[in-house]
């Protein structure tokens, strides 16, 4: 007996030396690009199709090349001007808004008109001194706009874009010793108008403004009255257009930014540099080449499997049974995460799977201990993570315990003639 109880101590000596500790695993969500070869001949000289929910681009031409916007840039206008003010400011125009040049709204210094009313007329008919207004009313001057401009392209994670006026005009300036222009990319606009369309707080009111077809208006003066036509085209060319803004300088040429829905999908487009006069209708064969392209090609697929996840053996810890000879393991399981994940994918796309969990565990071990992941790739980067928890728990082994399970085992095995003195 007293052989048992050393093995049984020296025993619970190795379980109780120290292991390496857990390791979380994680993997960052990316947005991915689909290789193309400008295999639609557009005329633009950069073009982005966006998935309008994830951001990922399914097609693009020169996408992160950096070039003039025109009045794609007010969209960002609008979008500012929803988030900072309120629809029933008053603004009074200043002369310097009144001297904006054509297209404009014809506003004389010191009327008055409701921010709500100079954003249809800003997104609808593409007037140079409504945007002025705005930028005055909401930054104070036209740089405390422009920065709000900045940082919310830079919150977006549009890295080639720099704003320095509101309506989009060609402009340059020197910042930080650098000459910088007022420019973007077709993929960071398409980034801007995903989040104009989905997920700005203020996106209902956007979207309101941008599909609608006319609007008619007064100064708060009551003197003066107005309507608006919306330019943007394809809301009739297209069943499921629903936003978009165009634009046109010298610089920038044709450009347009948009956004259509159609059998639950969302596609955002962009185009820059899209043809100079007299090509004014280019960047509306390049706008249906690249949605038409994106609802023949990519479809919605249910890519979610339900995993089989293995028991962890657990060193150092007491097994569910209580007897120290039995192994000691822990079950797995997912968090409460929905298990679905579609995505848009074209025919040949593949999404891989790849599970990372743990091999061992060091008692104790928690219920819900994060140890290790399921990520699903697209293109070899992760598109979706899912982490794996324990499903229960192991208190540690100490020696204490070890005694006490020792003890209790040899009196039961010890009959009381044993353990009694005789009579």
């Amino acid at each position: 007996m007293r052989y048992a109880i050393g093995m049984l101590l020296a025993a619970a000596i190795l379980f109780l030396s120290p292991l390496p500790g857990n390791r979380a695993f994680g993997q960052e969500l990316k947005n991915q690009t689909v290789e193309t070869n400008d295999e639609l001949k557009l005329y633009a000289q950069s073009a982005v199709l966006m998935d309008g929910v994830t951001g990922r681009i399914l097609y693009g031409k020169n996408e992160d090349q950096i070039r003039p916007m025109a009045s794609t840039t007010k969209i960002m206008t609008c979008i500012i001007a929803l988030e900072y003010g309120n629809l029933e400011d008053k603004v009074t125009a200043s002369q310097n808004a009144a001297s904006q040049p054509k297209v404009h709204l014809g506003v004389r210094k010191g009327e008055t008109f409701l921010l709500k009313d100079l954003l249809y007329s800003l997104m609808l008919e593409s007037h140079n001194d409504s945007a002025m207004m705005i930028a005055e009313h909401i930054g104070g001057s036209r740089e405390g706009f422009a920065e709000l401009m900045n940082q919310k392209a830079r919150d977006l994670g549009c890295k080639n874009t720099y704003f320095i006026t509101p309506n989009g005009l060609d402009a340059s300036e020197e910042k930080e010793g650098q000459v910088k222009a007022h420019s973007t990319t077709a993929a960071d606009l398409a980034r801007i108008m995903n989040y104009c369309i989905g997920q700005s707080p203020r996106k209902k009111e956007f979207l309101e403004i941008t599909g609608t077809q006319s609007y008619f208006f007064q100064n708060q003066e009551g003197k003066r009255s107005f309507s608006c036509t919306n330019h943007n085209a394809l809301l009739s060319m297209m069943s499921g257009a629903f936003s978009g803004k165009t634009g046109f300088t010298g610089g920038a040429g044709y450009t347009y930014v948009g956004s259509i829905s159609d059998e639950g999908r969302t596609y955002t487009i962009a185009l820059l540099g899209c043809g100079w006069p007299p090509h004014k209708t280019y960047k509306w064969s390049d706008a249906r080449k690249l949605l038409q392209y994106g609802m023949d090609r990519f479809h919605y697929r249910e890519v979610y499997k339900e995993p089989s996840l293995p028991d962890i053996e657990v060193k150092g810890g007491i097994a569910s049974s209580g007897r120290l000879e039995d192994p000691v393991s822990v079950a797995c399981t997912l968090g409460e995460e929905e298990k679905s994940l579609k995505l848009l994918l074209a025919d040949e796309e593949k999404v891989t799977v790849q599970t990372r969990i743990q091999k061992e565990l060091t008692a104790p071990v928690y219920e819900g201990q994060a140890v290790g992941t399921i990520v699903y790739r697209l293109n070899g980067e992760a598109v979706k993570t899912y982490p794996i928890y324990t499903a229960g728990e192991v208190k540690r082994l100490t020696l204490p315990w070890c005694v006490k399970r020792i003890l209790s085992r040899y009196l039961t095995m010890a009959g009381p003639e044993e353990i009694l003195p005789a009579a």
